[in-house]
């Protein structure tokens, strides 16, 4: 008999390490070949890690609440066979298990140097938790480079940057935000304290979940970072309804796949990105970064009312049919809890489909580092008045309203405005022969 050590898999750009939520075995269980252990969460998104092997559990080296770095061993397995005590010389598996090497850090890392912080420098590789951390108590730059980080390649960890916090001192919180004000932008803060609620008799009091906390933490964060505009305009989408009732039979018979709205909603955000790229950016202190890939997020509601916003990667490269495929998996695997950490990564746009709970427009929260969302509002028949060469008619049209939600850091009226009517336009416009 052997060892595997089962180590904790790489889970994609910047995410360094995660939380244990729940065993799903315990030691002395015996666990079959790509079977889910354990439950774990990134600051990202909720997952399951497998195990490549067969075996039993011996040990279980991270319990639950405990934080694992990528590559750290998790728990112990006793497999088949003979060997050393390294997962390298056991079992030779395509799952991701080994500790990152130097090319897979440097992958991760590029991105970073580039746009991974709106707060902090290039010279600073920060997880999004511990970038987290270092945001809410105010840790400047100079503070977080005397940080020796007990991370893979001197990475700072959860634990090194709450330990810094501790022994920091009392160093008032203000006298840290004057020290960073000449060089980066702060969201101001209000000097009211916040009031205690009490709660009153037949009250039910109900914690916060992580994801929650998590959520309102992003949203309160993005709200004191962007001055928010939204634009309004009511589309006539009647062409796109015809031709997805024209087509949604013929596309699931041939794909096994439903065919939604969304895609046609993607298409027409990605071609007016593609007019307007400079809302295909974030803000990184004073300069503006451009982003060359489009990856739109996708806004998801989930069965216990939590939310998250899976990606579809490079959405101007894909057919209305790769949309429409991309788009029924990222949803499915939502609602399910089958998501990644990095399929929660790298959005550059964000759509939020209100329309899908029967609400007619919304005012979206832009989420960092992007710099505009899109609200789709239910499609709701209507009369409406009709240009035609013999004069004005009036018809029952099939009307949406969009929201445009962008910073007016970098997004003006007009770029705004103009990115909102360029989407109507494509809507409006809909070919009825367009192929699928």
């Amino acid at each position: 008999m052997a060892e595997y050590k089962l180590l904790l898999p790489s889970m994609g750009e910047g995410v360094m390490e995660a939380t244990i939520i729940t065993w799903l075995f315990n030691e002395g269980d015996n666990v079959k070949e790509d079977d889910s252990v354990v439950e774990i969460a990134t600051d990202k998104v909720d997952s399951d890690v497998p195990t490549p092997v067969s075996g039993k559990i011996v040990k279980i080296l991270k319990q639950k609440d405990e934080v694992a770095k990528v590559g750290e061993a998790i728990a112990i397995l006793e497999i088949e066979g003979e060997g050393g005590n390294t997962a390298s010389e056991e079992v030779k598996s395509e799952t991701p298990v080994a500790a990152p090497d130097a090319e897979t850090l440097k992958t991760i890392e590029e991105p970073l140097k580039v746009a991974a912080s709106t707060e902090f420098s290039g010279d600073i590789y920060l997880s999004p938790l511990v970038k987290s951390i270092a945001q809410q108590e105010n840790i400047s730059e100079t503070e977080l480079k005397s940080i020796k980080g007990s991370g893979l390649e001197g990475r700072i960890t959860k634990e090194d940057i709450l330990a810094f916090v501790k022994n920091r001192g009392n160093q008032p919180v203000q006298q840290v935000a004057l020290a960073q004000a000449a060089t980066t932008p702060q969201p101001v803060a209000t000097s009211t304290p916040a009031s205690t609620i009490t709660a009153a008799a037949g009250d039910e009091i109900i914690p916060m979940d992580r994801m929650r906390k998590i959520i309102a933490e992003n949203m309160v964060k993005a709200k004191q970072i962007a001055p928010h505009v939204t634009s309004f305009i009511e589309t006539d989408v009647t062409n796109v309804v015809k031709w997805r009732n024209k087509n949604k039979a013929i596309f699931e018979k041939r794909e096994g796949e439903k065919l939604t709205f969304m895609p046609i909603f993607v298409r027409a955000v990605v071609k007016a990105i593609q007019d307007f790229p400079m809302i295909n950016v974030s803000v990184n202190g004073e300069n503006i970064i451009k982003k060359k890939n489009i990856n739109i997020g996708m806004a998801t509601a989930l069965p216990d009312g939590n939310l998250i916003v899976p990606v579809i990667k490079n959405a101007d490269q894909l057919s209305l049919s790769g949309l429409a495929k991309a788009i029924n998996d990222l949803a499915y695997r939502a609602r399910n809890k089958k998501l990644r950490p990095e399929d929660t990564q790298g959005a550059t746009y964000t759509i939020s489909n209100v329309g899908s709970f029967g609400n007619l427009m919304g005012t979206p929260i832009i989420p960092q580092p992007q710099v505009a969302i899109l609200a789709i509002g239910a499609i709701v028949k209507k009369p409406a008045v009709l240009e035609t060469k013999d004069g004005d008619v009036i018809a029952i049209r099939n009307l949406m309203f969009m929201s445009h939600s962008y910073d007016h850091r970098v997004v003006d009226g007009s770029l705004g405005g103009m990115m909102l009517k360029h989407v109507h336009d494509y809507l409006e416009n809909w070919d009825l022969n367009t192929e699928i």
